[in-house]
């Protein structure tokens, strides 16, 4: 695959993108289809049985399923299983293993009654006791499947989600306690729905796009067999480039892959968060964006949670990352007709020490002193 997309003409990559990367439609219905009754279920039949204090509020899909940006073949994805009555997410922390038993157990027993059209598979327990928890949907007439982590989550959102604002309130008890646990980012899952919304109404070209980026990244992942940055930051720092070079529904597919791949080549100068889901005007907030954009770049904040860096920790794997972007700049895929380089889009990444990419809002001259002062900028 890596000699089909590398050989591929600039002009031919919504093609390829299409023969290649969409999904099937069909199978993507039965998926969605297996999941209504498998979280019914879920709803149904977890925690009823009097030895338990909490219930299943919700069950979300998250990742690339829930996103609408999975790819064709075999994709991953989560689902998300919100629980009622916890206090803190120090209480999600500690009786993790006590849910994901509970849930375990009633999934296998739904595998037992053979109620979905798709294949239902769960892989033999290795360790009886494991944190870890997943399932298989496959199709053997279209062979396609995806696989869902399943994941226990403190329902701090509530019902009614959409695509509201948190209360900073929220986000406030969020930093106290991963400041005090020393966990930045672990509890991402808890704003799955953000995650999920940040996405999903994007223009059908953009997430096209991401989809080809993430088959670029599974190839470099299958030739250089090391650790590289996490996928989902690649997802978001995709989006970071159409909303800074582009903004509208169709685009130069080229243009928008070139530059991926050009931000990958610059990642040291990257810092990249957006103000949609919390912002500087809440002091807690403030606080722990102000240390985030401290740290060593690249720094790319999950828009929902504000203490996860997701490019954060592995600056071996970026180095790597980063050389395959380069060579990958001269191969067709990145060429005219006339063997010119495809244009980039114009974003801006400043190469200056102290840079800070602020992103989807205006910055006030004041805030602007603010920054300067205790970022050193």
């Amino acid at each position: 695959m890596e000699q089909g997309l590398g050989s591929i003409p600039a002009r031919e990559l919504d093609k390829f993108i299409e023969d290649n990367l969409l999904p099937n439609i069909r199978f993507r219905a039965e998926v969605n289809a297996a999941i209504d009754i498998i979280c019914a279920f879920l709803k149904g039949r977890c925690f009823r049985d009097g030895r338990h204090d909490v219930r299943v509020s919700k069950v979300v899909k998250g990742g690339s399923f829930g996103k609408g940006i999975e790819l064709k073949g075999r994709s991953d994805a989560d689902l998300v299983v919100f629980l009622t009555n916890l206090t803190s997410f120090e209480d999600q922390l500690k009786r993790q293993g006590e849910f994901i038993q509970e849930i375990k157990e009633q999934l296998r027993t739904l595998q037992k009654e053979k109620k979905l059209q798709l294949e239902f598979e769960m892989p033999d327990e290795r360790w009886p006791n494991s944190l870890a928890l997943s399932f298989r949907l496959r199709s053997p007439e279209l062979q396609q499947e995806v696989e869902f982590d399943v994941l226990p989550a403190y329902d701090v959102l509530g019902p009614g989600t959409n695509n509201h604002r948190p209360d900073p309130q929220i986000y406030a008890c969020l930093i106290t306690e991963c400041t005090s646990l020393g966990l930045d980012g672990k509890f991402s899952t808890c704003f799955t729905e953000l995650q999920r919304n940040f996405l999903k109404d994007r223009p059908p070209k953009l997430k096209s796009l991401i989809r080809l980026v993430k088959h670029w990244y599974q190839l470099c992942e299958e030739k250089l067999r090391m650790p590289l940055p996490p996928q989902y930051a690649l997802e978001l720092l995709t989006v970071y480039a159409w909303e800074c070079g582009s903004r509208v529904p169709e685009f130069n597919t080229a243009q928008g892959f070139r530059t991926v791949l050009e931000l990958v080549t610059n990642y040291r100068q990257l810092r990249i968060y957006w103000r949609i889901y919390y912002d500087f005007p809440d002091r807690e907030v403030s606080k722990c964006l102000l240390r985030q954009l401290r740290k060593d770049r690249p720094v790319i904040l999950d828009p929902a949670d504000p203490t996860r860096n997701v490019a954060g920790g592995n600056p071996e794997g970026w180095w790597l990352l980063a050389e395959e972007a380069a060579a990958w700049l001269k191969y067709p895929c990145c060429r005219n007709y006339d063997q010119s380089h495809v244009r980039s889009w114009n974003v801006l990444v400043r190469p200056c020490h102290y840079a800070v990419t602020l992103h989807t809002a205006l910055v006030t001259p004041s805030l602007w002193r603010i920054l300067s002062q205790r970022c050193d900028l």
